[in-house]
């Protein structure tokens, strides 16, 4: 069963349907305040916060993975902290890519430890001992900024620029999971992923360090231009990826969108394979679902990474020398 977000979720004004629900959004408001009023564990090293304050794919994952390989390079040895989302496991543990599935982790987790030293559970200051006891000079979380567990030096707010903040009220009214206002107060930067349609560089307050950046396709793209090709996707917005293809040239025959955190079954591996075999069909899917292939089947898909392109090329690094200042 596929499920999407309620379409008056992303309507500008508040709605019939918003407003029977925006009580149920007081009390969910209140609880995470809550919870957020909670002491979390301060870590020796510097913590970074990659979150956001909507449901739904925002480019979390991208910009993680983008920032931890900018740490490596300067001689950092950060580590990764998921919750784990999909898996079966709840830790916590550090991820092993080369034994660990998708079913056991979770995907996004699987593909973090690719890039650096990933661990899982929802304690998030727990899993920060445990990483900074194994040599960890900084963390990167993944998501969590609700997660009280763990005193964050620097947040992200990590926004889908096509989309914003909706129709600004807090779920199940709305697509927020706090007041804007409540998650602003709490961030040190905006990052807007892709275009920003709602003119939030412009409105957003002006103690925030507000900057943008776009996903691109991997080099593997140039080998797709000129093919038939059929795209699926299980990650927050599958549209973002089908969008990211044409915009490279590469225009999709069918596009299959399955809901976040997807687990392919067999009869999904079936219907796919029946595509593939389509007189010159290639099917084409992201790193993040590759990693829930079985090893036969994901030979056979063309996997399309994602990059992020920054608007500011300086932009990275100021917020890198807010978690490492310059002495």
């Amino acid at each position: 069963m596929k499920l999407q977000a309620p379409r008056f979720w992303s309507v500008p004004r508040i709605g019939p349907a918003a407003f029977l629900l925006r009580p149920f959004g007081t009390i969910a408001t209140r609880l995470t305040r809550r919870r957020l009023k909670k002491s979390g564990f301060q870590a020796p090293v510097p913590v970074l916060c990659c979150g956001n304050i909507t449901v739904g794919g925002t480019g979390k994952t991208p910009l993680t993975l983008d920032l931890v390989q900018r740490l490596i390079e300067r001689g950092h040895h950060p580590h990764i902290l998921s919750r784990g989302h999909g898996g079966r496991e709840r830790g916590p543990l550090e991820v092993n890519p080369g034994r660990a599935s998708a079913r056991d982790v979770g995907d996004e987790p699987l593909l973090l430890a690719r890039a650096a030293p990933t661990w899982i559970g929802p304690d998030r200051g727990q899993t920060a001992r445990l990483a900074i006891g194994q040599g960890a000079d900084c963390i990167v979380m993944d998501d969590g900024f609700q997660n009280a567990s763990l005193h964050k030096d620097v947040s992200i707010l990590v926004v889908d620029g096509a989309v914003g903040f909706g129709n600004a009220q807090v779920m199940p009214a709305g697509p927020l999971r706090e007041p804007i206002m409540d998650g602003l107060k709490r961030a040190q930067v905006v990052v807007i992923i892709g275009d920003d349609r709602h003119n939030l560089l412009l409105t957003l307050p002006p103690f925030l360090f507000k900057t943008q950046a776009r996903l691109v396709p991997g080099p593997e793209i140039r080998g797709l231009q000129g093919r038939r090709v059929v795209a699926f996707a299980g990650i927050g917005r599958p549209e973002k990826f089908f969008s990211m293809l044409q915009d490279a040239g590469v225009t999709p025959v069918r596009s299959l969108p399955f809901p976040d955190h997807h687990t392919y079954s067999n009869n999904d591996i079936q219907r796919l394979e029946m595509l593939r075999r389509e007189s010159g069909t290639t099917l084409v899917t992201t790193a993040k679902d590759a990693v829930k292939l079985p090893p036969a089947f994901r030979a056979q898909v063309t996997v399309v990474n994602v990059e992020l392109l920054w608007a500011d090329p300086k932009a990275p690094d100021h917020i890198l020398d807010l978690l490492f200042p310059l002495s």
